[in-house]
């Protein structure tokens, strides 16, 4: 799985069949199927248009994707999140960011060793303190398409944002932040419990909000741009979401 993660990472694109000839060639006897099993356990699908869905059912229901032509700038007009697996030494555990997407600026995570849809509630509670988002977009997993996420997000005023089955540029700045947090952290700390997993990634997001300077804001921070003034926004391109 791990294997599987650092793969995916640097080419989301790869379905199984691809992702399974390049994990034999890293030296793993397993099958197609093997592969297939884990890449759905992790939540990672390769990147293609995907069909339009409605409500599975009766406590999860898919909304369509809002933000296309959405010109997005300021801060707290595009909230978005997702979940990523992260490897220990003993086993593995679950990731929920909530980013704003103008400013890069992660405004709360939680890790559990489950995917129980709780922990992501808590984070959005969490995030909710400050003042909501107009949109708030997610992918179709089933955390996230939940009543009790979805309801939250509604009583808050926030219109919901779902991208395409299998569509990760339709939350693109999301997948950027797990391929930073993972080249310059995940991978090279090798934590081996969750403890430690849990303190090292809440350094790291101190670090990317408050030091990291990103190309695309001027080399400003994530802080910088989410709680600074609006002449200091004024140097950062507006997004234009043309997908």
């Amino acid at each position: 799985m791990h294997c599987i993660d650092k793969i995916y990472t640097k080419q989301p694109y790869y379905g199984y069949r691809r992702m399974h000839a390049h994990v034999a060639s890293e030296g793993y006897v397993v099958g197609e199927k093997r592969i297939r099993t884990l890449m759905k356990q992790m939540g990672l699908y390769a990147v293609y248009p995907g069909k339009k869905r409605q409500c599975l059912a009766d406590n999860a229901c898919i909304y369509p994707y809002r933000l296309r032509y959405v010109v997005i700038e300021k801060p707290n007009q595009v909230w978005a999140t997702d979940i990523t697996y992260i490897r220990l030494k003993g086993g593995f555990a679950y990731l929920i960011a909530i980013m704003d997407w103008y400013s890069r600026y992660v405004i709360s995570w939680r890790l559990s060793p489950t995917l129980h849809t709780a922990f992501c509630l808590d984070a959005l509670n969490d995030a909710l303190k400050q003042p909501a988002p107009v949109f708030f977009n997610t992918d179709q997993g089933v955390q996230f398409t939940s009543i009790d996420f979805t309801q939250m997000l509604l009583d808050n005023g926030v219109r919901v944002s779902m991208a395409g089955k299998g569509r990760c540029f339709d939350n693109i700045f999301t997948e950027r932040l797990w391929r930073s947090l993972k080249q310059e952290n995940i991978y090279i700390s090798d934590y081996e419990t969750f403890e430690d997993a849990k303190a090292g990634i809440d350094t790291y997001w101190q670090i990317y909000n408050t030091e990291r300077r990103h190309q695309s804001l001027n080399y400003l921070t994530p802080h910088d741009v989410h709680h600074g003034d609006s002449a200091l926004r004024a140097q950062i391109n507006p997004i234009h979401q043309f997908n």
